[in-house]
C-alpha cells in the first residue's frame, strides 16, 4: 500500500530517473569491486566516492526544490540543514574511534583532549550508538526547521526577509561552530574518522556500500518529495506559492502548510549531509557558509525549478563542471563562472535546463495549425 502510495501518477520524467539511478546504484558498486584495477570498464573508489558526493548533492537540491519550487518559500540556509545532519553523523564516527586517536583517549576526541577537556560534554551522550545518531540526523535539522519555520510563517514572514532571515539564521550557526567552546572541533570541525558499523570507513567495500546507501536514500527522498507534491496536499502547497493571500482567504491554515513541507524539508537535507560526511571524510563549520546555501539555490535554478528531477540534474551538473573548472589552471575563475551559468539561465532558461528541454519537446511534438479553407468567390 505504501509502495502504491510513492508511486502512484509517476511519469515518464520521473520513472526515468528512478531507473537511472537505481542502475547507477548496481553498476557502479560492482565495477568497482568486482573487475580489476586494469580493467577499462572499473570504476575508481575515488570516482566512485566523488560521485557519491554528487549524489548527496542532489538530494539537498531536491529537498531545497521542495519549499522553493512547489512552496515558494526561498530559503538561503539549507546549507545548515545539510551541516547539522553531517554533524550528528560526524559525532558518531568521532565516538566510533575509542583510544586509536592520537592521544589514545578511550571517550573524549582527540580536540578536546588538546584542549583540556577532562569529561565528554552532555550533548555527545549517545553518539556511540548508530540509531541515536540517525536519530540526532533527522531531529536535529528537523526541530531546527520547526521552530524557526514556526515563528517565522505565524508572523507572515515571506519573500525577501524569509530570504534574508534564513541566510542570517546559517551565518549565525557558522560563528558559533567556529568556537572552540562549543565543542564541536572549532575551526577544524571533525575528522580522521576510523570505523561505520564496525567497519573500516576508508575500505573499498565499506565505500562502494556508502554509494549504494547515498542512492537508495536519493531514491527515498524523491519519492517523498514528489509523494507530496501531487498529493492533495501538494496542490494546497502549490496553491500558496501561486497565490498565498487567496488561498488563506478560502480557509486553509497556510502557516501549517509551510511548516510541515519545511520541516520535511530540513530532514532530507540533514539525510544528505549524513551521508556526505563519510565519503568526504570531513565536517567543519565551513559547510554552514551562506555561499553553500546560494549556491545550492544555483544548481536548482539551472536544472528547473519545480521539477524535482531537474533540480537532482542540476546539482550532478554544476558540481560537475566545478570539478573540472578547479581541477586546472581555471581554479580561480570557477566563481566568475558560476555567475555567468546563473545570469544565463535567469536570462534565457528560466524553467531551467529539463524545464528548457521539455518545452522544447512539446513544442516539437505539436502538430502544425491546419489552415482555414478560402472563401468561395461570390457569383
Amino acid at each position: 500500500m505504501i509502495t502504491r502510495f510513492l508511486l502512484q501518477d509517476m511519469d515518464k520524467r520521473g520513472g526515468v530517473f528512478l531507473v537511472v539511478v537505481a542502475a547507477i546504484a548496481i553498476l557502479v558498486p560492482l565495477l568497482n569491486l568486482l573487475l580489476p584495477a586494469g580493467s577499462p570498464f572499473h570504476v575508481p573508489t575515488s570516482t566512485m566516492s566523488l560521485w557519491g558526493k554528487y549524489l548527496c548533492y542532489a538530494l539537498l537540491a531536491i529537498s531545497l526544490d521542495l519549499v522553493w519550487g512547489y512552496c515558494g518559500i526561498l530559503s538561503l540556509g539549507h546549507g545548515a540543514f545539510f551541516a547539522l545532519g553531517g554533524y550528528a553523523m560526524g559525532m558518531y564516527l568521532m565516538r566510533q574511534i575509542g583510544s586509536r586517536g592520537t592521544y589514545g583517549n578511550p571517550v573524549l576526541p582527540d580536540f578536546m583532549v588538546f584542549l583540556n577537556w577532562q569529561e565528554l560534554p552532555w550533548y555527545w551522550w549517545g553518539f556511540s550508538s548508530f540509531p541515536f545518531a540517525m536519530l540526532m540526523v533527522l531531529l536535529a535539522p528537523g526541530l531546527l526547521a520547526f521552530v524557526f519555520g514556526w515563528f517565522a510563517f505565524r508572523s507572515r514572514v515571506t519573500g525577501v526577509y524569509l530570504s534574508i532571515i534564513t541566510q542570517a539564521l546559517t551565518y549565525a550557526l557558522l560563528l558559533a561552530f567556529f568556537r572552540n567552546d562549543m565543542g564541536f572541533g572549532g575551526n577544524n570541525g571533525l575528522t580522521d574518522f576510523k570505523d561505520i558499523l564496525g567497519f573500516n570507513v576508508q575500505a573499498q567495500a565499506t565505500r562502494a556500500a556508502l554509494f549504494f546507501a547515498t542512492c537508495v536514500m536519493l531514491i527515498a527522498g524523491f519519492l517523498v518529495a514528489r509523494s507530496i507534491v501531487v498529493s492533495k496536499l501538494g496542490k494546497v502547497v502549490i496553491a500558496i506559492r501561486d497565490a498565498e493571500s487567496r488561498t488563506r482567504f478560502l480557509g486553509y491554515r497556510v502557516d501549517r502548510f509551510k511548516l510541515f513541507v519545511f520541516t520535511v524539508s530540513a530532514c532530507m537535507a540533514g539525510v544528505a549531509g549524513a551521508l556526505y560526511v563519510p565519503q568526504v571524510g570531513i565536517i567543519n563549520p565551513s559547510e554552514f557558509a551562506p555561499a553553500n546555501s546560494i549556491e545550492t539555490v544555483i544548481w536548482v535554478a539551472v536544472g528547473g525549478r519545480g521539477t524535482l528531477v531537474g533540480a537532482a540534474l542540476g546539482a550532478v551538473v554544476v558540481n560537475y563542471a566545478k570539478t573540472v573548472f578547479t581541477s586546472g589552471f581555471m581554479a580561480p575563475y570557477w566563481l566568475f563562472a558560476l555567475g555567468a551559468l546563473f545570469v544565463f539561465v535567469t536570462l534565457f532558461m528560466p524553467k531551467g535546463i529539463l524545464g528548457t528541454a521539455q518545452q522544447l519537446w512539446e513544442k516539437r511534438r505539436k502538430p502544425a495549425p491546419v489552415a482555414a479553407p478560402e472563401p468561395a468567390p461570390a457569383e
